[in-house]
Parts: structure tokens; sequence; C-alpha cells
């Protein structure tokens, strides 16, 4: 069985938040968003797109945790910290590119996304990607990925891409922009 990964296509985006409250549900992320939807220009559009951390390869934030309370799934699913390692410094709130790592000080203990690990591990989507009405969050296998891939790069103009900065290498988490924002990603 091959690895399956999150994809998103960014322009399917309704802004219903589905997705939000789906992360609410997921085993051991205690009622709290993990993820985020974001308005792209609110006075000029209604555009919006889902951000969730992307599960970087070499991510900014474990690397930044001087106590390792940050592990990676062999999964590649990038983890909240664990607590009983955590010692509350927020290196990692700083570290990420992205923004997504978020600190909760009542608990002194950071929080993300962590692709619904008990879930992705067993192959089984995201409760994010589960609940979607619009396809926006999508879990596909590695051959419906090269498809979307080889699919993408031929219509319509869009690009598949990677978001990344140059420092973090490649993402677990795959993303299909609109051509409007083309020369803004890097392609795979």
């Amino acid at each position: 069985m091959g690895k399956s990964v999150l994809y998103i296509e960014m322009e399917n985006c309704i802004g219903c938040r589905s997705c939000l409250a789906a992360c609410t549900q997921c085993g051991g992320h205690d009622n709290r968003n993990r993820n985020y939807v974001y308005e792209v220009d609110p006075f000029n559009s209604r555009q919006t797109i889902p951000l969730m951390c992307l599960h970087c390869v070499n991510p900014a934030c474990a690397r930044s945790c001087p106590a390792q309370a940050i592990q990676i799934a062999d999964t590649g699913a990038v983890l909240s910290a664990l607590v009983e390692k955590c010692i509350g410094c927020q290196n990692c709130t700083i570290a990420c590119p992205y923004g997504i790592p978020k600190f909760d000080e009542e608990q002194n203990l950071m929080y993300k996304c962590d692709l619904c690990y008990d879930r992705t591990k067993d192959d089984i989507p995201p409760m994010c990607a589960s609940v979607c009405p619009t396809n926006t969050l999508q879990w596909l296998s590695e051959e419906e990925l090269a498809e979307k891939q080889a699919q993408h790069k031929l219509a319509n103009g869009k690009w598949t891409a990677s978001m990344e900065p140059a420092l973090e290498g490649e993402t677990n988490v795959k993303i299909s922009l609109p051509g409007i924002l083309q020369g803004k990603a890097k392609l795979f």
C-alpha cells in the first residue's frame, strides 16, 4: 500500500468552514481547531483558502525545539508537542514560516495540526478532508496524486505546487494553486 497525502485545491474553497468544525472532533484535539480558513482579499473577493500544517519533511518547528518535544511520525505527520517534554519556550511558533503552531498559555503547550494521526496512520482520511463538500481537501494515494499532478500541469493554466520556503525543503501536503499564484510557488 502506497503513502497517501493531503492534497489541497485552493481554488475550490467556498469558506464553509466544515474543515474547522471537523478538526475539533478529531481524537485528541480537545475540541480545538488546528487548521484555519483565511479570506484572501475580503474587500475585493469572497475567496477563502484553508491552511493547516504542511508537515514539512524537515520542519523548522521541530528543529527549533530544544526539548525535542515535536516528533515526526513514520507517516510524515509532524505531531503537536508532547506534553511531558514541552517546556513552553514557543520557539516552534516563531520558527514556523506559516504561523501554524499555536501556544496555549493555560496548558503551557504548543498545539497544531497533526494530520489526524490517529486516523491517517491507518490510511483513513483526516477529519478535514472527510467532510469537505467541494473537495478542496482530499486524501489521495500516490497514484491519485500523480494523476492530479498531470491533470493540473496541463489543464486551465494551473500548476501543481508545493508551498515551501527555500530552507524547509519538501512538504507532505501538496497544494494546487490557481493560475494567479503561479509565479509564487515552486513546482514539483
